[in-house]
């Protein structure tokens, strides 16, 4: 589980500005691994794409990354709220 995250984490690093705003959370649900994606307020559009293109793309790839290990996979993403 842990290669997913740093897949997921890796991913998303090179496509934001603000990599130090990158945080992601893991939680075991019935239906598999869910993964939540926290990124700044302005990258948000970045890791969402055009007509949700590079979100479905950065699921694609988790779930793969996944089966390969046996578990399901979900990735949702959230802008990081102020602090």
């Amino acid at each position: 589980m842990d290669n997913v995250k740093n897949l997921i984490k890796t991913m998303i690093c090179e496509i934001v500005d603000d990599s130090g705003s990158v945080n992601i959370s893991v939680e075991e649900t019935e239906k598999g691994v869910l993964f939540e994606v926290k990124v700044g307020k302005d990258d948000v559009g970045k890791i969402i794409g055009k007509k949700g293109r590079v979100a479905s793309a950065l699921r694609t790839v988790a779930k793969a990354a996944g089966a390969k290990q046996g578990i399901r996979v979900m990735v949702n993403v959230f802008n990081k709220p102020l602090e």
